[in-house]
């Protein structure tokens, strides 16, 4: 089972604790996103202008958009893994079918040349019987 980590972190100027099983250099990563996503509306004057209430919302609606946006990505790219993969396996099924075809050609091709060497046999012999048949007959 998983250890309960408790971190002190800094979010928005105050000190929190944060309890979770992730680790605390996680804990601290999450305090510097939020920490990061304040600071960056904290530079905009319409921002600030806005009530307090306005601001966490403004905060939180921006931390949903990245996540759905990431989560968007994620699976854009698991649909593209999914293609790499069956892409792969039908290359595989190629290759292999390819190298049954080339095995099944060069078994042909061993046939052919045994043939054509005992052909070329045939025709030595031929010409051997058929000299040897002249020479008989002179």
């Amino acid at each position: 089972m998983a250890v309960k980590t408790d971190a002190e972190v800094i979010i928005a100027g105050k000190v929190l604790t944060l309890c979770g099983y992730e680790s605390e250099e996680y804990l601290q990563k999450v305090a510097s996103y939020l920490n990061n996503k304040l600071a960056e509306y904290g530079k905009l004057d319409s921002f600030r202008r806005q009530p307090v209430d306005m601001q966490n919302i403004l905060v939180q609606l921006n931390i949903a958009d990245d996540y759905f946006k990431a989560k968007k990505q994620l699976h854009a790219l698991e649909e593209e893994i999914d293609a790499k993969e069956k892409e792969l396996y039908e290359l595989k099924h190629q290759l292999i079918a390819t190298q049954m075809k080339l095995e099944s050609t060069e078994k042909s091709l061993k046939l052919a040349q045994n043939e054509l060497n005992d052909s070329e046999k045939k025709v030595i012999r031929l010409e051997t019987e058929l000299k040897d048949n002249k020479t008989n007959k002179r």
